[in-house]
């Protein structure tokens, strides 16, 4: 069963630390064409807009827009901060492969 992708506490926090919903802003993740794998994440600030799956936590927003939503079935939208530097990162559990870069992905 495809059910719609989850956001972490970590993430809608970070969201929160950076004033997004303050901004009237909300996270977007999307996929498109391309990268090195075939697919890449788009991940952005951006207002929501009239078909996008909204997703809420802790007074914040993620969306995903209708194209997208099925490339991210059942995938968790997280925070992390690392060494190299903290960013938002996708488990997609659609994914067949992954490139190095984080952001590229095939099914």
């Amino acid at each position: 069963m495809n059910l719609p992708p989850q956001v972490t506490q970590r993430a809608f926090e970070r969201l929160s630390e950076i004033g997004a919903a303050t901004d009237g802003k909300a996270l977007r993740v999307a996929v498109e064409g391309g990268g090195c794998s075939g697919f890449q994440y788009e991940i952005a600030l951006d207002e929501a807009k009239e078909d996008d799956l909204i997703l809420e936590g802790a007074g914040e927003k993620v969306v995903v827009d209708s194209i997208s939503l099925p490339f991210l079935a059942n995938a968790v939208i997280d925070f992390t901060e690392e060494l190299i530097g903290a960013r938002f990162v996708i488990e997609n559990p659609n994914a067949t492969s992954s490139c190095g870069c984080g952001t590229s992905f095939s099914m």
